[in-house]
């Protein structure tokens, strides 16, 4: 007899039988999620019409871009260093902003949030969850920069005082 240990959206499922074996193993995909704390898409003037989209869900950030051909970048939010805010005149007048994101991740150094609605509002909300993040793993910012190779400027290894100069 087989028994699910879970069913809830956007989580795992895994099938045992009675001698606790796992047998089968589903993910839910994400467009099924119900736990987005965080959806918008890149803006035109103060029109949402692009086939870039961007969500915050499970302590991770989603940037979806491409129409014919579409891209998944995915960011845990702990390894996200520095938020910046710019907003031109333009964005000022459509209440739209760029949120520029740096990061640990080696394959997305940094993300950009293009032309986004209530920006400030994001970005405020994105520094919250950052730090809530970080406090659940544990981890500050000494940690974050010890390990990431903008700590060692010169690459010769050794992390020196002339690395900060």
């Amino acid at each position: 007899m087989m028994k699910a240990a879970s069913l809830n959206r956007g989580s795992t499922v895994t099938w045992f039988t009675d001698d606790n074996i796992r047998l089968k193993r589903k993910e839910i995909p994400m467009e099924k999620q119900t736990n987005e704390l965080w959806k918008d898409r890149k803006h035109f003037l103060w029109f949402p019409f692009s086939f870039t989209k961007y969500r915050i869900a499970n302590n991770r950030l989603y940037c979806q871009h491409g129409f014919f051909r579409q891209q998944e970048h995915e960011c845990l939010l702990y390894r996200i260093l520095d938020i910046s805010l710019t907003r031109s005149f333009g964005n000022r007048i459509c209440g739209t902003g760029t949120i520029t994101l740096r990061t640990t991740d080696s394959s997305d150094p940094l993300l950009l949030l293009k032309n986004i609605k209530n920006s400030r509002a994001v970005k405020e909300m994105l520094s919250d969850l950052i730090e809530e993040a970080r406090t659940q793993k544990g981890i500050t910012g000494r940690e974050i920069l010890a390990n990431n190779y903008v700590a060692d400027t010169d690459g010769d290894g050794d992390v020196d005082i002339d690395d900060y100069l």
